[in-house]
């Protein structure tokens, strides 16, 4: 027999085809199904074919007469091929097939099993050698106990991680809080467990920690979604009723669509403490969905509240150890008064319906306008609603004009910028909204109410026909555009809906 033929017969053994096809099979199913751990697979794949060319190497080695060096090193890389097919059959089994049997095992149970795999491969493999396993069990026991006794803490680590995984305590992706720092789980190690906090950083704890001692598992609930009760305080003077607080809140808040604030349970306002300062403590309970954003949901919820008391003249209390160094005069305060009221005229004059007015007419309805502020997201006017006799005028922001479909679904008509105004027809004749008005950005309006405009329609009762003119004019030019009506039906269109607009303004407002 030639040196190459002695050596190819012992390197390549029977079963030396079926491990290879086994191999490259294995590796392809994982670089198909798990992409993500492609660098590992073909760490693993270059592992076996390191030895199966160290298997070449021990034939030429047994070829050269070198008998018992051959054998060692042809066992040695044997049980090397062999834990890098354990190793992608592990992957294989927890990473693919379990997955899609609905079943995630947590990664140390991967770890455990396939390390008890390497372990039985080498024992049978020694065994196969000739080596006497009793005498290697008694050794290593003895070896085992020694290192045991030197290693009580890391041992404590590695299975208090065994014990978080396998009950459950804590999964990857909780959120929890030990002592004073709150993070989440990113990973779960033999030796630790990994959180990421907020603040981005990565705190360590080894996992005998966490059996030994409490940890808070945050947001999670049996049967229930992730959510984390969170609670926004904010105090209001005694002057106000609780009841009145408490419910404008509770309106603005459990009407408006604010990102990661569960609908359920709905927020819920709450009379805290009445202080000996003189002012009540209040806080706005909610639920948190995504416990990450948690101080820039409080930050928005905050302004809903501002905003929302801000539109009913009622302001927030100042603790009376604030200490104000400045007093304004009456003069200077009758200026910035004047200031105000001319902006208000200014804006005035650009609405359509008030274009017809007299200047003492503007200056009676500019001075009673009400500032409106809206936070992003808020309901201004809702489709359907009643007894809402206002119209609204734009000063800064963006407003979103929304209609009910047939379907349940909203759908955009129209979004109005600054100057824009709506909600002249439940000014002007009581009607209910026809459509849904929502702050797309912070928003600033002006309201002007139907007593205001009372007062002035009163005093001179020829507005109502100037105001019916233009309400009719744009109804109809609308009505023009989508249903292409010639001149002259359009003419007796607005002229009949002129006598019907003008009788509804004149019973509206009593005149």
């Amino acid at each position: 027999m030639s040196f190459l033929d002695n050596a190819i017969q012992f390197f390549w053994r029977d079963e030396s085809l079926l491990l290879l096809v086994m191999a490259l099979g294995l590796a392809f199913l994982l670089f198909h199904f798990h992409k993500e751990e492609r660098r590992s697979i073909i760490n693993t794949l270059s592992f076996f074919f390191a030895c199966l060319f160290g298997q070449l190497i021990s034939g030429l080695i047994h070829a050269m007469q070198f008998d018992m060096a051959a054998t060692v090193l042809h066992e040695a890389f044997v049980i090397g091929g062999g834990i890098a097919l354990i190793r992608l059959w592990g992957l294989l089994v927890f990473r693919i097939v379990l997955p899609l049997a609905r079943m995630t095992p947590p990664r140390i149970a991967e770890d455990f099993f396939v390390i008890i795999a390497y372990i039985a491969w080498g024992m049978v493999r020694l065994r196969y050698a000739g080596l006497d396993l009793g005498s290697i069990v008694a050794t290593s026991a003895m070896i085992t106990a020694v290192v045991a006794f030197a290693m009580q803490d890391t041992l404590g680590n590695i299975l208090g991680g065994l014990a978080l995984q396998l009950d459950n305590s804590v999964q990857i992706g909780d959120w929890i809080k030990v002592d004073d720092v709150v993070g989440r789980v990113v990973d779960i190690r033999w030796r630790s467990t990994l959180v990421e906090t907020r603040n981005w950083e990565t705190v360590v704890f080894p996992n005998s920690q966490l059996m030994k001692n409490k940890f808070s598992v945050l947001g999670r609930r049996t049967d229930q979604p992730v959510q984390l009760r969170r609670w926004v305080w904010f105090n209001v003077g005694m002057d106000t009723l609780p009841t009145r607080v408490i419910s404008i809140v509770e309106e603005a808040i459990q009407h408006t669509d604010i990102a990661n604030v569960a609908k359920n349970p709905l927020p819920n306002c709450v009379l805290m403490d009445m202080d000996d300062k003189g002012y009540a403590r209040y806080a706005l309970r909610y639920w948190l969905t995504d416990l990450t954003p948690d101080d820039p949901t409080d930050a928005a919820i905050r302004w809903h509240i501002m905003t929302a008391l801000q539109r009913e003249g009622i302001r927030l209390a100042i603790d009376e150890r604030s200490i104000h160094l400045t007093k304004e005069n009456e003069k200077h305060e009758e200026a910035l008064h004047q200031r105000e009221v001319l902006l208000r005229i200014k804006t005035l004059r650009r609405v359509e319906l008030f274009s017809q007015m007299t200047d003492a007419e503007l200056k009676a309805l500019a001075e009673r306008l009400r500032y409106m502020p809206f936070a992003k997201s808020s309901v201004i006017a809702r489709q359907g609603a009643t007894g809402q006799h206002w119209l609204f005028i734009i000063i800064n922001g963006e407003a979103e004009v929304l209609i009910d479909a047939a379907n349940g679904e909203k759908r955009s008509l129209n979004v109005l910028s600054k100057g824009s105004f709506f909600g002249e027809m439940s000014l002007m004749t009581g009607a209910p909204r026809v459509a849904s008005v929502i702050a797309r950005t912070d928003v600033e309006c002006y309201r002007l109410d139907k007593e205001a405009f009372e007062e002035v329609l009163l005093a001179r009762p020829g507005i109502a026909d100037e105001v019916s003119h233009i309400l009719v004019m744009r109804r109809t030019q609308l009505d023009s555009a989508l249903q292409n009506l010639d001149e002259e039906t359009l003419h007796k269109e607005m002229h009949h809906r002129h006598i019907e607009v003008l009788a509804t303004i004149k019973r509206f407002f009593g005149l």
